[in-house]
């Protein structure tokens, strides 16, 4: 049955990756994964999770199945964190929740609800966009049409023509929008812009589908819900996929959830229903692990605070190593590189070609991809210079 299989080529980025760890040079630096990396280029565990982890251990006393919905703490937790009270208050019984294996996971229950909901959905994405968003939602069976966002001439959004593409959408189409710190290209929209994409949804009776997976590693966990806050000022639905895989560190335990705003309390519980047995087909039940230990530290005011506190240093971190690789960069080269420190959270575009990208992967040794996105929180103090130094060597 197999014989003529053909051997699928590794994804892009995580071919990258291999190649790196492959490469003996011991001064090579990875800027390929989408990974937080703390300065010793590890991916830390968050002492909430730690401390929370303990207290599951030394408690938990069954491995039976979680319910099909998911760990209620852990919902309860992220509609909160998302909405923010007063919102979630507000909306009262028009929101439901269903926890998900990861924001991968999120997003694929996301778009088998949009199909439930109407087979024929287009749905808009950005250009560019994170390269899974559409194998994810495309294996559903919904079709596809982009929107101009980023504009290496204008290194950054290009606000005007993202409207302008937004015009020619349909009432019903889907439009696909990242909450915060875009994934690749790290420009995002101002309060301003946001309140403006709120309106045209409204007037075009476009549905907003947010992808929200960085959540606090942009501005801070109010200031980066505040988009997809102004856009349900406007709009009486929204789907939005949530990550716990950056905020809270929970990479590999792939806890993530799906939340739906629906018209009335009846759409609420229809699309929550829907993606139940989405998930019952594809993957059954949910991961417990994970989601149990951030609804742990969601809902304890202890955990809560002491998480908050190490996201916030997070936060930092990486606004704190877009200045410095920002300025070693203008030093070195007398160029303009401010875009570097206009964009939010770890991905940015270089600006260099596909030749360039490949002369400092085979000369350097300094791993990015294609298209010149890097990982802002793979960059380090014993790296930078390097980095900078490999720069400099390509323009």
């Amino acid at each position: 049955m197999f014989d003529s299989l053909p051997v699928l080529p590794p994804d892009s980025i995580l071919g990258l990756a291999a190649a790196c760890r492959a490469d003996p040079n011991p001064d090579k630096v990875d800027l390929t994964l989408g990974v937080y990396m703390d300065e010793t280029g590890l991916c830390p565990v968050f002492d909430s999770v730690q401390k929370a982890q303990r207290e599951l251990v030394s408690q938990e006393k069954t491995k039976v199945y979680m319910p099909p919905t998911g760990d209620a703490a852990y919902l309860s937790g992220i509609r909160t964190l998302v909405l923010g009270a007063e919102l979630e208050d507000h909306l009262g019984n028009r929101v439901s929740a269903v926890q998900t294996p990861g924001g991968c996971g999120a997003v694929r229950l996301g778009a088998e609800v949009l199909h439930a909901a109407a087979s024929e959905t287009t749905v808009w994405v950005s250009d560019p966009t994170w390269p899974v968003h559409i194998p994810l939602m495309g294996s559903v069976g919904l079709q596809f049409r982009t929107y101009r966002y980023y504009s290496p001439e204008l290194q950054g959004l290009d606000f005007d023509a993202m409207l302008a593409d937004l015009e020619q959408a349909s009432p019903g189409d889907v439009v696909l929008l990242h909450g915060c710190c875009h994934n690749p290209s790290g420009a995002d929209l101002s309060a301003v812009q946001w309140q403006q994409l709120g309106s045209l949804l409204a007037e075009r009776r476009l549905l907003p589908m947010v992808d929200f997976a960085y959540q606090g590693m942009g501005s801070g966990l109010d200031e980066d819900a505040g988009g997809l806050r102004s856009v349900l000022a406007s709009v009486p639905e929204m789907i939005i996929a949530v990550s716990s895989s950056k905020n809270i560190g929970l990479y590999r335990e792939r806890a993530g959830a799906v939340i739906f705003i629906g018209g009335d309390d009846r759409a609420a519980e229809a699309m929550a229903s829907q993606a139940v047995a989405a998930a019952r087909r594809v993957y059954s039940m949910p991961p417990a692990h994970g989601a149990l230990l951030a609804g742990r530290v969601l809902s304890s005011p202890e955990l809560r605070q002491v998480w908050s506190l190490e996201l916030e240093q997070v936060c930092g971190r990486i606004n704190g190593l877009r200045a410095n690789f920002r300025d070693a960069l203008v030093t070195a080269t007398g160029r303009d590189f401010d875009f570097i420190v206009r964009e939010n959270g770890m991905f940015s575009f270089l600006g260099l070609s596909v030749e360039q990208a490949g002369r400092l992967r085979q000369e350097q040794s300094v791993y990015m991809l294609d298209s010149s996105r890097i990982n802002i929180a793979g960059l380090n103090g014993r790296n930078i210079s390097r980095v900078v130094e490999a720069v400099v060597s390509v323009l």
